[in-house]
This record gives C-alpha cells, structure tokens and sequence, in this order.
C-alpha cells in the first residue's frame, strides 16, 4: 500500500474511534431514538436537550460532530436521522441491531488503563464493574435476536418441539433477557437460567418479576467453575457463553449428561475467523478488537476447531455446525 493511502486509511480509523463514541452517546442518551420519533420534522438542538434532559450546548455540539460523520443531517431546518440508521443503532428485535456493540465497545474501553499493565505481567483483569457486564447485556441483545431470526428457522424440528413445552436451561443467562423472550414465544416452556455475577442475578430476577414471568423462569446462582446442571432438561442453550468458562468441555458434558433422550444442546457464538484473510474484513476487524478485551480478561475468542475438540472431549458425538448469515456460529448436538 502506498504511504498517502496507508495514511488515509489510518486517519480513517481514527476518525472511528470518534464516530463509536458519537454513536455511543446518541444511543445511551436518547438522542436518535428522539430524532427518529420526530421524524422528517427533524428537532432543533434546544427541542432534542428538552426530550433527553441533557444540555442544550453538548446536543448542538454533538450534533454538528455527528453530522460531519454522516450520523445525522443537520441544517437550518433541524437534526434528522435517516431510517436505514435508526433500524440498525435501535431496534433490538433484528439481528442488524449494532446499537449495543457500540455500547459495549465504549464502556469496555473505560477499564483499558489496566491494558499496559496486562501485556507487561500477562495478568488478566481480575474483575469488571457492573457496568461493564451491563453493557454486555445490550451486545446479547442482537445475540437473541440472532437466535429468533436466524437460528430458529434452521431448526424447524426444534421450533415444533418448542411449541408443545418441555423444559429449558440457559447456561450463564445475565439479565436473563433471552429466557424472557423464549417464555413469550413459547407459552408451554418451564425455564431456568443459571448465572455467576450478583449483579447480573439480580437483574435477571427484576426483569423475570417486571414481566409477570416469575411462575415460569426461576434463575439459580452458580459459581462460575461449578459444572453441575440441577434438574432434566429438554433444551440447554449457551449464548455468548461457553468460550468465557474456565473448563469449557466440563461443562459441555455435564450439560450432556443433563439432557433428556431427545433434548438438544444448543451452543451459540462468535468464532475467530480459521483463516487469516477472514481477519482483513469488517468483520474480522470487529472479532479482533473484541478478542483483545477477552483475552485482557484471561478468556478470549476461539476458532471452529477448539469448539469441535470441547465437544469431543466432552464425549458428545459431533455437532451440526451451522454459519448463520450474521456471521455468528450455531452448534447443534441432539441427544439420542
């Protein structure tokens, strides 16, 4: 690459990392979700300060940054964001939803002052405040909305099963909101979610109660290296999970063992790419910097054979392997 175009590109991702924090604010302060409910009328600075209960000179400052980065349209006429932008930084409900990776993206790096001292000792980060496991919340988001959109219409066979009841387990569940989205799905379902971070139990338990789903949902809490799995269960799901655990096939064959004959062990993730010109697209990028602060916390992502050696040294036969169009990876083992 020549260096004027080299420059250009590294200029560039600057200007990203500015752009991330742009987007951060808009959606953590309620800034697009007001300028979409506006609509074509668009909000002056003072009218969106007013609806978010912020400040009239950051909004205005906040909009002319985000209108350089082609965010919003800002003119006399007011601040507008466009329809394909709001789709994608707001709504939850499709698997497009990057609005909580921006989220994630942000807050993760406010613990990143410990990242010089990580790579000279190699000591992980021993812990991450509430936030950030609140901020993770909002990246499972499109996690669940993966699973409905994409994962369930592999899996018709499952989905019918699904409908008639049985018994589900969400192995490290966090706020709990995809039990809560399986519950109202699937009205015959009986749902447990374990979980290891007390303040990830709690909110899971306010979310199940807000919603009326406590006769349904019970979440129990576990230690993190506990393997056991309390009770039969017909469906066993890990979302986002099974690569943060410290014995990955420990816990995949105490799942096994858990399953009645017919049940099915689900395991959805995002894998690093096995081959290293998948890194040098949009999407590696992203999986790059999100293993950095995995691997900051001792964990870190994983390529399709590790996930294929933990199922085989759990003693489960091998998995269906199903890429689904989000990029993110489903593993699919029926037990007979």
């Amino acid at each position: 690459m020549r260096l004027d175009d080299r420059y250009d590109d590294l200029v560039a991702a600057l200007g990203g990392f500015y752009r991330t924090w742009l987007v951060y604010l808009g959606v953590d302060l309620g800034l697009f979700r007001a300028l979409r409910a506006a609509g074509e009328a668009g909000l002056g600075p003072d009218e969106l300060a007013l609806r978010t209960s912020t400040h009239p000179r950051a909004v205005a400052t906040w909009a002319w940054a985000a209108a350089a980065h082609d965010l919003v349209q800002a003119d006399g006429n007011g601040i507008r964001v466009d329809p394909e932008t709001a789709t994608i930084l707001l709504d939850e409900q499709r698997s497009e939803f990057l609005g909580g990776q921006f989220v994630h993206s942000v807050v993760a790096t406010l613990d990143w002052d410990r990242m010089t001292d990580f790579f000279r000792t190699g000591v992980p980060a021993a812990s991450r405040p509430d936030r950030y496991r609140t901020a993770i919340e909002q990246v499972t988001r499109q996690d669940i909305a993966v699973f409905f959109t994409e994962a369930l219409a592999a899996l018709p066979n499952l989905v019918a099963r699904l409908v008639s009841g049985g018994r589900v387990l969400d192995v490290h569940c966090g706020g709990g909101r995809w039990l809560v989205a399986m519950a109202r799905r699937f009205p015959e379902l009986q749902l447990m979610g374990i979980e290891a971070e007390p303040d990830s139990i709690a909110r899971a338990k306010e979310l199940i109660e807000s919603t009326g789903l406590a006769d349904r949902i019970r979440i129990e809490a576990v230690a993190r290296t506990e393997v056991t799995r309390p009770g039969r269960f017909d469906l066993i799901y890990y979302q986002y999970a099974l690569h943060g655990l410290p014995d990955p096939p420990a816990s995949l064959r105490a799942s096994w063992d858990a399953l009645d004959p017919g049940g099915t062990l689900l395991v959805l993730d995002w894998l690093l790419p096995s081959e290293s010109d998948e890194m040098r697209t949009i999407h590696g990028e992203l999986i790059a910097g999100v293993h950095l602060d995995e691997v900051f916390m001792g964990a870190g992502l994983h390529d399709l054979g590790a996930y294929r050696r933990w199922f085989a040294e759990a003693g489960i036969p091998e998995p269906e392997v199903i890429e689904l169009p989000s990029g993110a990876t489903l593993f699919v083992a029926d037990r007979p």
